[in-house]
């Protein structure tokens, strides 16, 4: 999934010329915090109602104020996954995206993100969870597979997560069946140390919305 297959067509850019309250309005009618401002095609920066409250000056035309972000934007034909990466650092609600010769295309909503995100990595797909703590070391995709695969069930979905201050990683796993009983026996049999295991649709909810909390918290829905 690229840039330019999420662009939104409902939210318009604002121009250097629109007015702060202009812009608020827009805001709060799409639940964004950011906005682009394009003037000719041009994208200028990224605009947010921080910003806006900070000049405290309403009627003002956007071009006045002072932006607290850089131009942050991505190209039409980046994926999905550096999409997340630059709105998860900067903590964005709307992603500019433009061409080659920085002409300004559209943007990426991310309430449109984390619905196509959520595609992409079957969360939306019935299955049993099983989340594994193992050494880097140790780490070993094909063996994984392997033990999913010989108890007759497919990985629908797989990540990693690591803290800076370990060697650990959690192994997160999303798989099409629900009855998780023989997989476990085999991956304790392979002596995997298993942190958490999900058999019921409802109780996986709880698991990805822990895991998304980095969108959710940025996110006005």
């Amino acid at each position: 999934m690229l840039a330019k297959d999420l662009i939104s067509e409902e939210i318009p850019a604002i121009r250097t010329s629109d007015t702060a309250v202009e812009a608020l309005n827009w805001m709060e009618v799409f639940r964004v915090s950011h906005l682009p401002i394009v003037n000719n095609e041009e994208f200028l920066g990224l605009i947010s109602d921080a910003d806006i409250y900070d000049m405290n000056t309403p009627e003002e035309a956007i071009g006045n104020h002072r932006l607290s972000l850089i131009r942050p934007y991505v190209r039409y034909d980046q994926h999905i996954y550096e999409i997340i990466e630059l709105a998860s650092r900067l903590k964005l609600t709307v992603v500019p995206v433009l061409d080659y010769h920085n002409k300004y295309i559209g943007l990426v909503r991310m309430s449109d993100l984390l619905h196509y995100f959520s595609k992409l990595t079957a969360i939306e797909k019935p299955g049993g969870i099983i989340v594994l703590e193992l050494s880097q070391n140790d780490y070993s995709m094909s063996e994984i597979a392997q033990i999913v695969e010989s108890n007759n069930a497919k990985i629908l979905s797989m990540y990693l997560t690591s803290a800076s201050d370990t060697t650990k990683i959690e192994v997160t796993l999303k798989l099409n069946v629900t009855d998780l009983t023989a997989i476990i026996q085999t991956f304790n049999r392979y002596e995997y140390s298993i942190k958490a295991s999900f058999m019921e649709y409802d109780e996986q909810d709880d698991l990805y919305n822990s895991r998304y909390e980095l969108f959710m918290k940025y996110l006005n829905i």
